[in-house]
């Protein structure tokens, strides 16, 4: 019930409905103090964001900006999300992902995590990264299968690692009707990750077996995370999703299964971003999509999407890795708003290796968290009716779909796969991306910004990978690899000589002309593991000279004001220079100064600068 004040009147009563235009009049102004001249329409451009996809977020949104009927929860088109409740009725399912080859260890760790609660299992079974097929009966021991949901991950022997889960439904009683999870077969996501051919018959029998005598099991996974981890977009992995979830309906009606049925086999696979807007908006866009590929089908009632997300692996990083545990966490967000069935949140030590006990733990209370203390799983659908949500949901189904009849008209995913076509439009965009990550306009936190050179490395028993070895298919990328690589030439320098890489922080003037400019420094060398020397606090064409020989560092950096740097640039310049220093850099933008040799400012080429920087510095 809405609390009127005494007089009946709204509390919004007395102030009057502003326009869009008055709104982008203020905009002007602001933008007019800060040296930008621009008015109208041009005024909102310049603060709106362009993403992947061509996508744009604007500032603002309002009721004009339209969107199709999301109609809802449990219905056509399914955007707001599969079933009527929602994730209101309990939450989602709490899926801990397991790559442990020895069956005793495994056991060990799912019993933690069943107890602890975790409410499904997702476990990679045969290969160099699996349980062997004749352990998982060890490994399962103690787990009652009834209640526990398992998910397979067998890419080396589906056929084995599926016959052998019935036979231990069989052997501990349990029903046909109740066993639950899926086989996961997906041979065209093994395609894409291997270069092998796909072969879908194997997938077909055991889905025909699924429908006809285990109603809770579903065979096939529709996964998109190979091509995310191949520094696809959203939209393009929603895109290729799509037409392997078609590939698959293909296959099983040509073997004679319903469009219904088919579906019904089918469990889809989504990577979860920290963006939490687009990771909501893409779950359900996904929905949507599938919803009309049912309907085109024939089958409209048929389109309710079974959704597994799964947080980016391709966003965890080596270094500082307890920062990984924030961007989980807003994936996890993102994911339950979203409305998946099931979220596997992968520890924050997953980049590293096997993850420990107290990993897995993080891993498993971040949903918990979310859905018992925040209360997230108790509203259907909780980004419903936000116009921001509700355009970014159109623009980017709309994206998605007309990638997905780009590789139709390929011919469908098989033959875009081994055309190439799928691995170059991937890679673009992977260039893309991998152009604003080294200039920063991407920020990774503890890496690319605000890094931390002299923390210890964290470690960890590494992990066996189940493609190790393939032939061909996508590659596996990360945001931090470029960073990476510099920061391993910085180790390997230390472990060499005792010390690591050094610049020379030439500070001038007071610590109020400095200041900035000396942190943004000593955070873009750090990046790449460059340590920075800033001692003195300040220098003078003086003082310079004996500054750097002390430092140890055969680079330097002035830092200061532009006015500083007019008066006496030129001067520390050619003082260091005189000393010894084999290159000196301005942090600022490009200016003429004799005795400077290169720049370094806001969006730089960050990897470029400090991979020429230790080239130069002999660092291999």
């Amino acid at each position: 019930m809405t609390v009127q004040p005494a007089d009946g009147l709204s509390p919004a009563a007395a102030f009057p409905d502003p326009s869009h235009d008055q709104w982008q009049s203020l905009v002007e102004g602001v933008l007019r103090k800060s040296g930008k001249e621009v008015s109208g329409s041009a005024a909102e451009e310049a603060l709106s964001t362009t993403l992947e996809d061509g996508l744009i977020t604007r500032p603002l949104y309002t009721a004009s900006d339209e969107s199709p009927d999301t109609g809802f929860p449990g219905f056509a088109p399914f955007t707001r999300g599969s079933r009527a409740e929602g994730n209101a009725a309990g939450g989602w399912d709490v899926r801990q992902r397991h790559a442990l080859t020895d069956p005793a260890r495994l056991n060990e760790a799912l019993l933690g995590d069943l107890e602890n609660g975790v409410t499904s299992l997702w476990l990679t079974v045969g290969g160099p990264a699996g349980v062997p097929v004749d352990g998982l009966a060890r490994a399962l021991e103690g787990v009652y299968l009834d209640l526990a949901p398992v998910a397979l991950d067998a890419p080396a022997d589906l056929d084995a690692a599926a016959t052998e889960l019935l036979r231990l439904y069989e052997e501990r009683g349990v029903a046909r009707s109740e066993a639950r999870g899926t086989l996961g077969a997906d041979p065209l996501g093994h395609e894409a990750r291997t270069g092998v051919e796909a072969d879908l018959a194997p997938a077909v029998r055991w889905a025909r077996r699924c429908d006809a005598e285990y109603p809770g099991l579903r065979a096939i996974v529709v996964d998109g995370l190979p091509y995310h981890e191949a520094g696809g977009s959203a939209g393009e992995e929603l895109g290729l999703s799509l037409a392997t979830g078609v590939a698959y309906l293909r296959a099983l009606t040509a073997a004679g299964m319903s469009v219904e049925a088919a579906c019904g086999q089918l469990e889809f696979r989504y990577a979860a971003t920290a963006d939490q807007f687009l990771t909501i908006a893409k779950l359900r866009a996904a929905r949507r999509l599938w919803a009309r590929v049912a309907e085109a089908s024939g089958a409209p009632a048929a389109g309710a999407q079974r959704q597994h997300a799964v947080t980016s692996p391709v966003m965890m990083t080596r270094r500082d890795p307890w920062v990984n545990m924030l961007r989980t966490t807003l994936a996890t967000l993102g994911a339950g708003v979203g409305g998946a069935d099931s979220v596997t949140v992968l520890p924050f030590d997953h980049a590293l290796g096997l993850p420990d006990a107290f990993a897995r733990r993080i891993a498993r209370n971040t949903s918990t968290i979310l859905m018992e203390e925040s209360h997230l799983a108790r509203v259907i659908d909780p980004a419903g009716g936000s116009w921001y949500v509700e355009r970014l949901t159109d623009e980017l189904a709309a994206a998605a779909w007309a990638f997905f009849q780009e590789i139709e008209r390929a011919g469908g995913l098989p033959a875009a796969l081994r055309s190439g076509t799928v691995a170059e439009r991937l890679a673009a965009t992977w260039a893309a991306r991998s152009a604003k990550l080294a200039r920063r306009k991407e920020p990774i936190t503890g890496v690319s910004e605000f890094p931390m050179p002299g923390e210890r490395p964290v470690e960890r028993e590494p992990a066996p990978d189940a493609y190790a070895g393939a032939p061909g298919g996508l590659p596996r990328v990360r945001r931090d690899e470029a960073f990476e690589a510099l920061r391993a030439r910085s180790d390997a320098h230390l472990a060499a000589t005792g010390s690591r890489p050094k610049v020379f922080v030439a500070a001038l003037g007071p610590a109020a002309a400095h200041t900035a400019r000396v942190s943004f420094a000593v955070n873009l060398f750090g990046a790449g593991g460059i340590e920075a020397v800033h001692d003195p606090v300040s220098v003078d064409a003086d003082t310079a000279a004996a500054a750097l020989a002390a430092s140890g560092a055969s680079v330097a950096v002035l830092c200061s004001s532009d006015a500083l740097y007019a008066e006496r640039a030129e001067q520390v310049a050619g003082a260091l220079k005189s000393a010894g220093a084999a290159q000196v850099f301005l942090a600022g933008r490009p200016g003429e100064y004799a005795g400077v040799d290169a720049h370094v400012f806001a969006g730089c080429d960050a990897v470029a600068v400090l991979t020429s920087v230790l080239d130069r510095m002999g660092v291999a």
